[in-house]
């Protein structure tokens, strides 16, 4: 996995231990040509859902985002994230260990950006679940945005909140927002 742009552009981040599938450097690099016409990222947050290896986590750090909270069940992979954070001296990372659906439901906080990518054995229901935490527990900024990345079998064409949908290769993201 290779970091696209920003302070650690091009560094080259090996996980080969993990057991993941990282989103690929085409898909994520044309997410972050979307987002960078969006969002300042030196005044972004970010909420990295279901982190995995921190792919996503490290491209937002390295663009300057002020704050990005990880979150990952396998300990393995905060481990991991956490090492690498180290490494980096990625100061403004912070990586927890826990279950997604129950963070959505505690945390307070608020975020610009959120961004999940559930394993490909989530189902429909399940998606629809990590939408409505994050809109019914207003933890998203009321100009931010919701990302998801999933396979081409989720639809989410009745979902209010649903703004846009984009097809990198095997790479599905569908974005939502407060605004329809």
């Amino acid at each position: 996995m290779r970091i696209i742009s920003g302070e650690y552009k091009n560094r080259r981040i090996k996980f080969t231990q993990l057991n993941i599938r990282p989103t690929t450097d085409f898909a994520k690099e044309s997410l972050f040509n979307i987002l960078n016409n969006m969002y300042d990222f030196h005044k972004t947050s970010v909420l990295d859902l279901f982190a995995g290896s921190g792919n996503i986590s490290y491209e937002f750090i390295s663009r300057g985002c002020y704050q990005v909270t990880s979150i990952e069940k396998n300990i393995n992979c905060t481990r991991f994230m956490k090492n690498t954070k180290s490494k980096l001296n990625m100061i403004n990372l912070n990586v927890k260990t826990g279950l997604v659906k129950k963070y959505l439901n505690k945390t307070n906080q608020k975020f610009d950006v959120i961004f999940a990518d559930p394993p490909y054995k989530y189902n429909q229901n399940d998606y629809n679940q990590i939408i409505e935490l994050v809109f019914s527990k207003n933890i998203l900024n009321l100009s931010g945005i919701l990302i998801i990345e999933h396979s081409k079998f989720i639809k989410f064409d009745n979902s209010p909140f649903l703004f846009d949908t984009r097809k990198y290769g095997s790479v599905n993201f569908t974005f939502f927002n407060h605004e329809k």
